[in-house]
């Protein structure tokens, strides 16, 4: 799922387009950021899918065996259990995830190899053949053949690799909240009552979550200019060039959120972002930003600029 890190990561990738852009114009880009975490979701979504067509494709898989002339004692030991399993049974009456099909126009059939490569790997597994063997069909157990798939074939899959950063600019980023989200449905779902089993949300706190997103967005190019001075005050033996434009939109977010988020302890802010640059900037970013985002907040706190509500939150 989304947590507060991967949110910030999605504000620093909408201000940096906002940078480089010519249009300025905040409402454009709040919804860019809304479109990148739903993106998210969509992800998720083709994801269950896909993991539906796989068991359907059984299908196909069964009616071109019974059409060989001499089928082999191992064509007859394959089975159109995987059609019914439990799991994938649930999730095709979860109407959550069959209005979200239709609402993301859903389909692989624009490459059907992809579904065909996934079984066939499958088939020739011995997990397979363990699960076409085994009498217990309750959910539990069934879901097991259905996180082999998603995670010894599909994740491991270039081909499916190759889609998902096609159709998902963010994939490579978005790829571990991918993980996340389809192991919480794993968890979920456990109810032999397909009503009771629902899908892996978002964020467990969205409305919480999207005020924020949307106000740091916000207030980070609303007193962009200002915080860069600040910035500058910090950095004045520094050439402006060199400093990478991540780091000043990382630092301009941290400030940003120390002054205007007052639910958000202190060393949360310097922490998240520090952390955020090992992960996108240069190898140095961290402690450069560590050391400037210190003399800021010494400042601020000087200034008194720093209210934080609730004991603690300024330390």
């Amino acid at each position: 799922m989304l947590n507060r890190r991967h949110l910030r990561v999605k504000v620093m990738q909408t201000l940096y387009a906002f940078s480089l852009s010519e249009d300025k114009h905040i409402k454009d880009f709040e919804k860019a950021l809304m479109t990148s975490v739903d993106e998210v979701n969509q992800m998720y979504i083709w994801t269950l899918n896909l993991l539906d067509e796989v068991a359907e494709y059984v299908l196909i898989d069964a009616e071109g065996r019974a059409n060989k002339f001499l089928p082999t004692e191992k064509d007859k030991a394959y089975t159109t259990k995987l059609n019914s399993n439990s799991f994938i049974e649930s999730l095709r009456q979860n109407r959550t995830y069959l209005e979200n099909v239709k609402k993301y126009r859903v389909s692989w059939g624009f490459d059907p190899e992809i579904v065909r490569s996934i079984f066939a790997e499958l088939k020739e597994s011995e997990e397979y053949m363990a699960y076409l063997q085994q009498e217990d069909r309750s959910i539990g157990v069934e879901k097991d053949i259905i996180k082999y798939i998603f995670k010894k074939i599909i994740l491991k899959s270039s081909e499916i690799e190759q889609v998902f950063e096609t159709r998902f600019i963010n994939w490579p980023v978005d790829k571990e909240v991918l993980q996340a989200m389809i192991a919480k449905t794993f968890k979920n779902f456990n109810s032999e009552n397909p009503v009771q089993n629902k899908l892996a949300v978002l964020t467990p706190n969205w409305d919480e979550d999207l005020e924020f997103i949307i106000n740091l967005l916000k207030q980070t190019i609303r007193y962009g200019g200002e915080y860069q001075e600040m910035i500058s005050l910090k950095t004045k033996n520094w050439e402006a060039d060199r400093i990478a434009l991540v780091d000043n939109l990382l630092m301009r977010m941290a400030i940003c959120e120390l002054i205007n988020f007052p639910t958000i302890p202190v060393k949360v802010t310097i922490n998240e972002y520090i952390e955020l640059s090992k992960a996108f900037s240069t190898s140095k970013s961290n402690t450069f930003i560590n050391g400037i985002l210190d003399k800021i907040l010494a400042d601020l706190t000087q200034q008194r600029r720093i209210q934080k509500q609730g004991r603690g939150l300024k330390d």
